[in-house]
Formats: structure tokens, C-alpha cells, sequence
């Protein structure tokens, strides 16, 4: 599966760590926004017994056999919040393309972050390129990039948010914001 070996491919650029953020080894509750398969739910519930952890995804694709402080929900993270309680810790991983309002849902991390919280947000920036600049404009690959931009705009939900997300979270009033950019081979192609 796709989302599986995207895991994976995480796994391998954080030199296997699950997340980058500094929380604490014991925290009481963190929250996984569009959990796809949910390996990273899992993984990190396994890695946090103490903490009660919450996956949400629009889809019901995640497995039965999970942690006991792991639940899965299907929930749409752009509809209201609706929790009672905040959480510790926020992870948002490749939702790029699958959220039109941006500012909406960090205000609503914000709001649902317990003070001290740490939120962390991954994703691909989705607009390949070469150190040396030798993707040519007219490449069928700059083209296929360009028109996937282009329709993921009329479409409502954006692509290439990557570059725009330390703004959406500075925005919503978090601090300590820091980004860390890799770089991530697409092709053996050097």
C-alpha cells in the first residue's frame, strides 16, 4: 500500500524516529489527524503506553488489532472539533491535497492543544526540482507538476502546501516554530 511505503520512506529520513517534536516521554493524550493505515498511530501508541491516542481519518481503512490506548475515529479534521478535553501532542502527516482551509484547522490545533503542547506537521513539498536547475520547462515532468497545481487550486485543495505550512502555523499563534527541510530523492536519477 501506498500510505504503508510512505511510512517507510518517513521512517528512513527521520533516521527511524516517529516524530521530531520534543514531547516528553509521558504525556496523557495526543491526536494523529488523517491516520490513512494508521502505522503511525500504532507505532506511537505502542511507543506511549500511558497515553490515550486518538486517529482520525475519513476513511476506515485501519486494522482491529491495536493497542489498548489507540481508538480510531473516522472524522473530517475541516468539520468542528468537537473534543472535550486538549491534547499533548498534534501530528499531521501528508495532508497535502486533503485540506481546503489551512488556517481553520491550525486554529482549531491551537485551540485543542494543551499549553505546552508540541504540534507537528510533515509533508512533501509536491513541486520537484534539481539542485543544479536542469529540469527544463519544458519537460513533460514541469508540465505534469504544473497542471496538477493548477487543478488541485480549482479542485480547493492545494498541492503544494508544504512551503506554506510554518506561515499557517505562526499564524495561529504557535511559537517555537521550527522547520526542518530534507531533501528526498524521487529517482535513482541523480
Amino acid at each position: 500500500d501506498r500510505m504503508d511505503m510512505q511510512h517507510h520512506i518517513y521512517l528512513l529520513i527521520f533516521g527511524g524516529n516517529l516524530y521530531q517534536a520534543p514531547i516528553p516521554q509521558q504525556i496523557e493524550r495526543a491526536l494523529d489527524i488523517g491516520c490513512g493505515t494508521g502505522l503511525w498511530a500504532i507505532d506511537f501508541a505502542d511507543m506511549h503506553p500511558e497515553a490515550s491516542v486518538i486517529a482520525t481519518d475519513l476513511s476506515s481503512i485501519q486494522p482491529s488489532w491495536i493497542p489498548p490506548n489507540l481508538r480510531f475515529e473516522i472524522d473530517d479534521a475541516e468539520e468542528d472539533w468537537s473534543y472535550s478535553y486538549k491534547f499533548d501532542y498534534i501530528h499531521i502527516r501528508s495532508m497535502a491535497g486533503s485540506i481546503a482551509n489551512w488556517p481553520k484547522l491550525m486554529r482549531q490545533a491551537y485551540d485543542f492543544l494543551k499549553p505546552g503542547g508540541w504540534i507537528e506537521l510533515t509533508d512533501f513539498e509536491t513541486w520537484a526540482h534539481t539542485d543544479d536547475n536542469t529540469l527544463p520547462e519544458t519537460s513533460a515532468y514541469h508540465e505534469f507538476q504544473v497542471k496538477l497545481n493548477e487543478a488541485a487550486i480549482k479542485f480547493g485543495k492545494e498541492m503544494n502546501v508544504a512551503p506554506k505550512l510554518r506561515g499557517f502555523v505562526k499564524d495561529a499563534g504557535f511559537v517555537n516554530v521550527v522547520e526542518d527541510a530534507r531533501k528526498v530523492p524521487l529517482s535513482p536519477w541523480p
